[in-house]
């Protein structure tokens, strides 16, 4: 079955396999929904690209998207939804989910001492765009770059030693906080990890569970009796993608068909 066959898909792109983790929650609260997932694998990670580059993929996936008839898209990636949201809204003819206001408000949310941390890629970081949401909520802010989780993710690595030992690294300066933004949507694989790490009284939020309560609320679809579809577009090779991405999802997850698309 092809995404022209599918009736209101909901469009998402990451650059890679984490936005994975929206397309599981999202799926979980909406099963007769149609979607197509787009992981633009030959330009990941986003997170150390420039902001010109970041909005200019986004802005061609989103266009690709709306050529395939979707009704939504979210933006599955924290780094293009720090950078590229504006332009894509302004671009758009499709309403337009990002990932960054639903973590801050359920920051906000959870927070009882104001003391809130951020990890996040490099650029997300650097653009303030976080630092500056959390602080009109009267939050203080740690906010921490940590470039080499996207690498250990797409490796497969969420359960090993070496992604313990680099979430510590990360974390070894963190102040006394009790809410840390889990800024990527790569980082929910490593989730018990960072429980781990950080400890049980910190409350990690999860942009992924975040953006799908907040999608499933605004965007209601006919009823339909039938379980939706699933397609998945990558830009690069689908069968690495393939096999990235079965070693952390289920084969329900994968959908109907991985195809190539050139962006």
């Amino acid at each position: 079955m092809s995404s022209t066959d599918m009736q209101y898909p909901l469009g998402i792109f990451d650059s890679g396999i984490g936005g994975l983790t929206v397309l599981k929650a999202l799926k979980a609260k909406m099963p007769y929904q149609n979607f197509i997932y787009v992981g633009d694998t030959a330009r990941y990670p986003y997170g150390r690209k420039s902001r010109a580059m970041i909005i200019k993929f986004s802005l061609e996936i989103a266009h690709f998207l709306v050529q395939k008839n979707v009704v939504g898209i979210v933006v599955a990636c924290n780094t293009a939804s720090a950078l590229a949201l504006p332009a894509l809204q302004q671009h758009c003819s499709v309403p337009i989910w990002g990932v960054l206001e639903p973590g801050v408000e359920a920051a906000s949310r959870s927070t009882k001492t104001g003391q809130v941390g951020l990890i996040a890629t490099a650029s997300t970081i650097a653009s303030g765009i976080y630092q500056d949401l959390l602080a009109k909520k009267n939050l203080n802010v740690w906010a921490h770059a940590c470039p080499m989780l996207v690498h250990l993710v797409e490796e497969g690595l969420c359960q090993s030693q070496e992604a313990e030992l680099l979430i510590r690294y990360y974390l070894a300066s963190c102040p006394s906080i009790d809410t840390l933004i889990l800024g990527c949507t790569h980082y929910p694989w490593l989730k018990s990890t960072f429980q781990t790490v950080i400890g049980s009284t910190v409350h990690l939020v999860d942009s992924a569970q975040v953006v799908s309560d907040v999608v499933s609320k605004q965007y209601k679809k006919t009823p339909s009796d039938h379980l939706g579809r699933i397609v998945h577009y990558v830009t690069g090779d689908p069968f690495v993608y393939e096999h990235t991405a079965r070693s952390i999802v289920s084969d329900d997850l994968l959908g109907d068909k991985i195809e190539k698309f050139h962006g």
